[in-house]
C-alpha cells in the first residue's frame, strides 16, 4: 500500500482527503508553545482532542449540526486505511465552506482580553464594565471574533468587522450558535467543578446549514479552570499546556527554535492535565477511547 499524505499538516493536525467530500482530521500529539512545536510528543493529547470533541458535538447537537461523521475507525473509509496511528485521534468529516473568522466566546476577563481591557476598557473595543479584576467573571459571555491569520497572530476584531467579513446574517447566527453553545458548555462543566473562562469555535457551511466544525470545547481551544482554585485579580492554573510553558519560562529559553528538550516529568505532568480534563467533564475515562488501551 502506498503511504498516504496529508493534504494539510498544521502544529496539531494533520488532514487527508477521504473522498466523497469528506476529509478525515487526525489529532497528533504534537505540542507547540509560544509558536514553536517541541520535540516531545504528549501522550494521548490528540486522543484527548478528539474524545472531547465527538463528547461536546453530540452534546451541542440541538443546537446545530456539525461536520462530525464517525470517530470509530471501523467506519472509516478504505481511502484513509493507511493513515498511521489513526485510532481514536481521527475524525471523518464533511467537507465545510469555513468562515474566515475565529468564533470566541468568552465568560471571564482573561488572556489577551485582559490586555486590552486594562488599556482601554474594552474587549474587542466593546465597552465593559469598570472596575473588573483580573480573571473576573463577566456580567454575561460575550461573542468576541478574530480574524484566521495565514501567518502569525490571529487579530481580535469587533462585531462590525466580522459582519463586514461575513455578511451581518452570517454574523448574527455565528454569534447565536457560539453563545449558546459556550453558556450550555460552561453550566455543564461548572456542576463538574470546572470553569469554562473562554473558548473558540469553527464554524463553516454544509450543504447551506452553518454548522460546528473542527475541534470543539477542548484544553487546547479554551481555558479549563479548576473551581476550587479560582480566584478574581490573578490567573488561576490551566487544565492545558502549563507545566510546558511553565518550564519554559523558567528555563531561559529565547522562544525561537529550536526549542529546549522537555524533560520527562513536565510531558507526563502535560498529559496527565489533559487526561483529567476529558474524564472530569465528561464522566468518562479516557482508557475506555479508541486507541489508548495498548
Amino acid at each position: 500500500m502506498n503511504e498516504i499524505k496529508p493534504i494539510y499538516s498544521g502544529k496539531v493536525r494533520d488532514v487527508y482527503d477521504a473522498g466523497d467530500g469528506m476529509l478525515l482530521m487526525v489529532a497528533s500529539d504534537r505540542l507547540s508553545a509560544f509558536d514553536v512545536i517541541m520535540a516531545e510528543p504528549v501522550p494521548h493529547k490528540g486522543r484527548v482532542l478528539t474524545a472531547f470533541t465527538d463528547f461536546w458535538l453530540d452534546e451541542l447537537a440541538d443546537i446545530a449540526p456539525s461536520h462530525l461523521v464517525a470517530v470509530d475507525p471501523g467506519k472509516f473509509p478504505d481511502s484513509v486505511a493507511g493513515v498511521p496511528d489513526a485510532a481514536g485521534r481521527s475524525m471523518l468529516v464533511r467537507k465545510a465552506d469555513m468562515l474566515p473568522i475565529e468564533c470566541i466566546v468568552r465568560g471571564y476577563v482573561s488572556g489577551s482580553a485582559w490586555k486590552e481591557y486594562k488599556a482601554s476598557g474594552t474587549v474587542h473595543g466593546t465597552k465593559l464594565p469598570a472596575g473588573l479584576e483580573e480573571s473576573a467573571q463577566l456580567p454575561e459571555a460575550v461573542f468576541t471574533p478574530s480574524t484566521k491569520a495565514e501567518s502569525g497572530h490571529d487579530e481580535n476584531i469587533s462585531f462590525d468587522a466580522a459582519v463586514d467579513l461575513v455578511g451581518r446574517e452570517t454574523a448574527e447566527a455565528a454569534r447565536d450558535i457560539s453563545l449558546r453553545a459556550y453558556n450550555r458548555a460552561a453550566e455543564w462543566a461548572a456542576g463538574r467543578g470546572i470553569i469554562i473562562a473562554d473558548t473558540k469555535f469553527e464554524l463553516g457551511f454544509i450543504d447551506g446549514q452553518l454548522c460546528i466544525c473542527d475541534e470543539v470545547l477542548t484544553p487546547d481551544s479554551s481555558r479549563f479552570w479548576p473551581a476550587d482554585r479560582y480566584r478574581p485579580g490573578s490567573t488561576p492554573p490551566s487544565y492545558d499546556k502549563q507545566p510546558v510553558r511553565d518550564w519554559l519560562e523558567a528555563s531561559g529559553w529565547d522562544k525561537t527554535p529550536p526549542p529546549p528538550a522537555l524533560p520527562a516529568d513536565v510531558v507526563e505532568a502535560t498529559s496527565t492535565r489533559y487526561a483529567s480534563a476529558y474524564e472530569m467533564i465528561t464522566g468518562r475515562k479516557l482508557a475506555d477511547w479508541y486507541g489508548v488501551a495498548g
